[in-house]
């Protein structure tokens, strides 16, 4: 008896990368690209319209960033496996994405038999992490061994990025919805937070740090 089929939805909004995902998963006989989201908003229209098994999530999303999704996925979704795809480095953003509900996270740059058995790992109810992320989880834990930007709210970090990479602070308001007001109010934090005293001294640190793509 063959297995049932695995029905995966790609949420990205590159369409080369869709197009080498689902070429990757249409060699797998259990699995079927039955669905493409080119942004977050279309994504949960398609979650709500259709049956799904497990969701390919980028982090990186124009209008909702891959995080706020997730988030909003596993809030009217909370059986549903979400498995987080990213250009950024498993450091950056893995532990962030777990913690928010992710059944697991996968760097771009895995080989196509590691993305085919994540993808069977998580349809089968179970975690996805590299030997690196479970490191880092473990870490995690206990909090004095954080770095100061792993102790930052989700939208603290991703201000952070933002004008470490040089964008203002109306930028930042529009790519993340948000008024100039309130990206102020995550600045003030942040530097609070991390003890430091300008946007040139985030920059640096922001570099320093690899944060900086």
């Amino acid at each position: 008896m063959n297995a049932p089929t695995i029905r995966v939805l790609i949420a990205d909004d590159h369409a080369i990368v869709r197009q080498g995902l689902r070429s990757i998963l249409s060699d797998t006989a259990d699995m079927v690209v039955a669905g493409e989201a080119e942004n977050g908003v279309r994504a949960l229209q398609m979650l709500r319209d259709g049956a799904w098994d497990v969701v390919l999530m980028d982090v990186n999303m124009p209008d909702r960033n891959g995080i706020d999704t997730l988030k909003l996925v596993k809030k009217e979704f909370p059986k549903l496996p979400v498995l987080m795809l990213s250009m950024h480095p498993e450091e950056q953003y893995a532990v962030r994405a777990l913690k928010a509900g992710a059944s697991g996270y996968l760097s771009k740059q895995s080989a196509p038999e590691q993305l085919v058995l994540a993808i069977r790992q998580v349809a089968a109810g179970k975690k996805y992490v590299s030997a690196e992320v479970a490191e880092q989880l473990a870490t995690a834990i206990t909090e004095d061994d954080r770095a100061p930007h792993e102790r930052l709210s989700d939208r603290e970090y991703q201000t952070l990025c933002m004008i470490a990479s040089g964008k203002t602070l109306t930028q930042i308001g529009e790519e993340l919805n948000l008024s100039v007001k309130t990206v102020s109010v995550y600045r003030a934090r942040l530097l609070e937070k991390m003890k430091l005293k300008n946007n040139a001294e985030l920059t640096h640190y922001g570099l320093k740090h690899g944060l900086v793509e």
